[in-house]
């Protein structure tokens, strides 16, 4: 076997999203096999353009190139990374490989919630996270996740606290209990941007920022400021809130940030006596949001009390079991695949 004979096994794995094969879609880096003494067996390593790690799609494509090359009779060993001059996170934050908004038109709509167990959700699959949460003037995943530990810092540099495997930063841990935050926009940018450069995240595979509803001063800034993998979009079914995040997918749309797709929170809810199940906001508008707009459809949460008590000790219901549970875990599942639609669309050149 050699370079040559790699690759053209490799041009049989198809790419689930974009279409084609991962050779003709320049998904593979650089092929080397690495021959034993003697010439018998041997090694081949194979570097892949995925950017979007522990997403399924991806370690799905990891798998059938294994199969691939299984009958070989040579050890298969796989690296992964997307090109350096398409990596500009590295620029702003070095480590972070993927950086993912979530954002609403409006408040109300459970985005906070969709935020700590989307990064708990990524987690739980094996990914390093890290959790930014940018509301300035509302900041409350600390509470969401009961988050005890404050950030340390050696005057320099801020070292997050973890919890549920995932790093935290917050407004709330900077601030008094009860202090009120009244900031205008140029000092909104400098807190974030400030937090931005000086938190110490270390290498993570997704950072996700849970934006403050709306579309003011930070989510300008975090545009202006962060080179976003994409955005998802929150809303509940209702009328209201979709026309709200209509706002906030223009937003995303003039600064040219791919949406990962739309997330629907409050669809429906299963009475625990009669076991029956009611749309009490409606039903459907999330997806008839993302049809519209040509846009994935990330899923559907119901509406469960567990997910306003966060579990024992404020851990997030995608950690545990039940129907609520799986309806976050599919929707973690399709945040991580469509960001590695999104970085394997920059790498073959598509858009």
């Amino acid at each position: 076997m050699n370079e040559a004979d790699v690759r053209e096994r490799l041009a049989d794995v198809e790419d689930p999203d974009l279409g084609d094969d991962i050779v003709s879609l320049g998904l593979v880096n650089d092929v080397a096999v690495e021959a034993d003494e003697g010439g018998a067996g041997g090694t081949v390593h194979v570097s892949l353009a995925l950017g979007a790690p522990f997403s399924p799609h991806e370690s799905g494509i990891a798998e059938d190139v294994r199969a691939a090359l299984a009958d070989t009779g040579l050890d298969v060993e796989l690296s992964a990374s997307i090109p350096d001059e398409l990596d500009a996170d590295e620029q702003v934050l070095p480590g972070v490989k993927n950086v993912i908004a979530v954002a609403s038109g409006k408040g109300g709509v459970g985005k906070s919630t969709m935020a700590v167990n989307i990064a708990a959700g990524l987690s739980e699959l094996g990914a390093r996270v890290g959790l930014f949460d940018a509301d300035v003037y509302g900041p409350n995943v600390p509470r969401m996740v009961s988050a005890e530990e404050r950030p340390q810092t050696d005057g320099e540099t801020i070292v997050p606290p973890e919890r549920f495997g995932v790093k935290l930063m917050s407004m709330d841990f900077l601030t008094g209990e009860d202090d009120p935050v009244i900031w205008r926009g140029p000092m909104v940018h400098k807190i974030i941007t400030q937090l931005v450069e000086d938190v110490e995240w270390g290498e993570l595979d997704y950072l996700v920022m849970d934006l403050p509803p709306g579309t003011g001063d930070t989510q300008l800034t975090i545009l202006q400021t962060l080179p976003l993998t994409g955005a998802v979009i929150v809303t509940t079914p209702q009328e209201v809130a979709l026309d709200d995040a209509v706002k906030g997918l223009r937003m995303f749309g003039k600064h040219d940030t791919n949406v990962l797709g739309i997330a629907e929170n409050m669809a429906g809810f299963r009475c625990p006596d009669c076991g029956g199940f009611h749309e009490i906001f409606g039903s459907g508008g999330g997806k008839a949001l993302a049809q519209e707009h040509e846009l994935p459809f990330l899923g559907g949460v119901p509406l469960d009390p567990a997910v306003r008590t966060g579990g024992d000790d404020g851990e997030p219901v995608v950690l545990e079991e039940g129907e609520t549970a799986d309806a976050f875990r599919v929707i973690v599942e399709n945040v991580a695949n469509n960001a590695g639609v999104v970085r394997r669309r920059e790498v073959s050149g598509e858009r």
